[in-house]
């Protein structure tokens, strides 16, 4: 390194010695170049004049080597000019990044020196400023220069993986090459200089199953047919040398765990071909009756099974489920056992996988058959109903006694025992029915009302004699039929009313009736007008046939001035077979309507109002009236207020000022000012007053000229403004203009 600048420095001062024109160096350009200045002309002679004089700097990008050793400071290189005669007349300063820490200059001989060792990762170069000055004045020779110190890169760091360890994974079974991941590991070194930086991947551990590229870092699989039911976790170590690989170079490793991921490739197998199980007689239809389970080797959805009974003997009896979670075969209970018929039942299951991988076919078939053997075991029984359920009629006055109907349960066990009935007390706390122990007959024991309970649940218990623990239980259900006990009346109660334009033959309304009896089918309600004799009628009922009616009138011309209320009395009658029946009364009344029948009002206080309005018309004009009183009475007050104001005496108010003029003779009293306040305050002038019945006579108003032609025209423009023409008239003031002037 120190050959290798002092070399450069040689060459700069063999091209300094020639005759080539001085030329300025770009930034970073390590060749020496020129400078005028002022200080070269001080050196040359002492002369005051400018003159270009090549620029004394030689110095080359200099070097310095990382991570140096050595007890003494490492050389950098050396800074000359050609100003420096060997006179030790001229001093070298350094300034910029280091200068004096790192880096230190002797002012004689311009040789630079690193005080410390220097690391290229923790920063590549360094910038500096050189200057030479008089060592007597101190005063500069040459302008600053600046240059460079590099920091040169030694292979000192190793390959890195930053993310490791890593993990990664591959199917089973794949064949050679499969790629597996890729893994990258970075180098702190130069990466431009030499081979500090250039990596090259091996793997260490995890052959012969996977190899790795050189160059990449790509690891493929390198075995075929790998299973992860041999072995599925694989541990593989790669290492990354620099220097390419060379002896010498740096190494760092990293570990890669790599899993095979499964694959469908491995059928269900049961662990033995015959499954004996042991179902009791008493076992409940869609319950567990046993479990068989067929292993397969795969994980995850590659292990799910699907199980299937084989068409056969015992297959209609009972059903197989696969349990989700751990993938067994649950045989259920399709239909009742009865060991006294069927002791024993055989059938196959077959298990298959549930999703199939169409690459691994070649394998044979995915499904396995297992042969179950049921034996049936006989129970002691509880007795049996002849029927799941029982529902008995019975009308809700029928005496206390009467047996409505009967229950029968036996034993079908060989013993045969006899059975006892009774009524669980729970379902018929009342107590409305008794059962006889023996023959199992139902009587009533209470009269019943189908109005306060149409339908009574009450539980059967059969019991065995010589094993009283042993019982069963079957629900009776009790309807209690109605009989016709209750008229009908009108469904609800209805608000008619009848217009004063109806027309004879209208349906003003449509009746219907409700009956609180149970209707019976055919039931039908009819409906008529109790007074069909009366000559005199205003309305009837006409029965539609449908146990609906409608109220028709039989006249028209309807007047609310002459009756408002109307009363019509309407008999009902229900179809039992003891028909029941009763009379309801419609009020009817008489209202205004539109020309299209429908309803305004039906009020007596409304009677006197125009038709033609509404009642919203009707608010709107109250509204206006409202708001025109308002109004009326706001400007009452303002113009009350006003008239209040009228006495104004502020001497401001330029109204009290009329400017006189000379124009046009007068006298002396043309050249006073008009005094407006005479005529603003009428109290000023109370002896000036007139009656309002008597003309006022001109001889008695004195004549007072106020102003000229001209200034009348501005006073009549002044009196254009209400508040003065109401004081004016107020006071009964009268005006007479004659020959020019004003009086009054």
């Amino acid at each position: 390194m120190l050959r290798r600048n002092c070399l450069l420095l040689f060459l700069c001062f063999l091209f300094e010695q020639s005759s080539c024109a001085p030329f300025q160096s770009r930034p970073g350009q390590e060749w020496p170049h020129s400078q005028t200045g002022p200080s070269a002309a001080g050196r040359n002679g002492g002369s005051k004049g400018f003159q270009r004089v090549k620029r004394g700097w030689v110095w080359n990008q200099f070097f310095v080597l990382e991570e140096y050793m050595g007890s003494d400071p490492q050389y950098v290189g050396k800074l000359h000019t050609d100003l420096d005669k060997g006179q030790s007349a001229v001093k070298y300063t350094l300034s910029g990044e280091g200068a004096g820490t790192i880096f230190t200059i002797d002012q004689i001989t311009g040789d630079i020196h690193a005080l410390r060792s220097l690391d290229r990762e923790e920063k590549p170069y360094y910038t500096l400023r050189a200057q030479a000055v008089n060592i007597e004045t101190n005063r500069p020779l040459e302008s600053e220069s600046e240059f460079v110190i590099k920091v040169q890169d030694i292979n000192d760091n190793e390959p890195k993986f930053l993310e490791g360890p890593y993990t990664a994974s591959v199917p089973e079974m794949s064949p050679v090459g499969t790629y597996v991941m890729k893994v990258t590991a970075t180098d702190a070194d130069d990466p431009t200089y030499g081979n500090s930086a250039r990596v090259v991947y091996s793997i260490l551990h995890g052959q012969p199953y996977f190899s790795v590229d050189p160059k990449t870092g790509v690891i493929r699989t390198a075995l075929p047919n790998m299973d992860r039911e041999v072995k599925e976790l694989y541990q593989v170590l790669i290492q990354a040398k620099d220097m390419g690989g060379q002896l010498g170079g740096l190494a760092g490793t990293t570990t890669i765990n790599i899993t095979l991921s499964d694959v469908n490739d491995n059928p269900p197998r049961f662990s033995k071909s015959i499954f004996h199980l042991r179902v009791p007689e008493s076992s409940a239809v869609g319950s567990a009756v046993g479990r068989i389970k067929a292993h397969d080797l795969d994980t995850g959805k590659n292990a799910e099974v699907e199980y299937n009974i084989v068409p056969g003997d015992g297959g209609a009896m009972f059903d197989i489920a696969t349990n989700e979670h751990n993938q067994e075969g649950i045989i259920m209970l399709k239909k009742p056992l009865d060991y006294e018929t069927k002791k024993a039942y055989t059938f196959k299951v077959e298990a298959s996988n549930a999703h199939l991988d169409p690459r691994f076919h070649n394998f044979g078939p995915f499904k396995d058959t297992a042969t179950v053997k049921i034996n049936v075991l006989d129970v002691d029984e509880p007795p049996v109903f002849s029927k799941p359920s029982y529902a008995m009629d019975v009308y809700e006055d029928t005496p206390q006694g009467t047996i409505i109907g009967a229950v029968t349960a036996q034993d079908l066990d060989a013993g045969n025992s006899p059975v006892r009935y009774s009524i669980d007390w729970k379902s018929d706390l009342d107590s409305f029915f008794d059962i006889d122990p023996v023959r199992g007959t139902i009587s009533t024991n209470e009269l019943l009302d189908r109005e306060s309970i149409a339908q009574h649940n009450i539980s059967v218990v059969a019991t065995k004699v010589n094993n009283p623990v042993l019982t069963s239980r079957v629900a009776v259900t009790v309807h209690v039929l109605d009989i016709n006990e209750f008229p009908p009346e009108l469904a609800m109660p209805y608000e008619t009313f009848v217009c004063e334009s109806a027309k004879v033959g209208q349906v003003i309304q449509v009746i219907s009736a409700r009956d609180q009896d149970l209707p019976q089918a055919g039931q039908r309600f009819s409906f008529k007008s109790p007074q069909e004799g009366v000559k005199t009628k205003n309305f009837t009922v006409r029965d539609f046939g449908n146990n609906t009616a409608g109220v028709v009138t039989l006249r028209g011309g309807f007047r609310r001035r002459s009756q408002e209320i109307y009363h019509l009395p309407v008999l009902i009658e229900d179809g039992g077979l003891q028909t029941l029946s009763s009379t309801s009364t419609l009020t009817i009344r008489v209202c205004g309507c539109d020309t299209d029948g429908s309803l305004l009002t039906c009020s007596a206080e409304a009677i006197f109002l125009h038709v033609g309005l509404s009642t919203g018309a009707l608010i709107a004009i109250l509204v206006c009236i409202v708001i025109l009183l308002v109004i009326v009475v706001l400007y009452v007050g303002v113009r009350r207020q006003k008239k209040k104001e009228t006495l104004m005496t502020s001497k401001e108010d330029i109204r009290d000022n009329v400017i006189h003029y000379d124009d046009e003779g007068g006298g002396e009293e043309d050249t006073h000012a008009f005094d407006m306040g005479t005529l603003r305050n009428p109290k000023v002038i109370k002896e000036n007053l007139f009656r309002r019945d008597v003309k006022p006579e001109l001889g008695l108003c004195p004549r007072r000229p106020i102003a000229s032609q001209n200034s009348f025209c501005s006073f009549l423009k002044f009196l254009e403004e209400p508040t003065f023409m109401e004081s004016f008239h107020c006071t009964k003031l009268s005006f007479i203009v004659k020959k020019g002037y004003l009086y009054y």
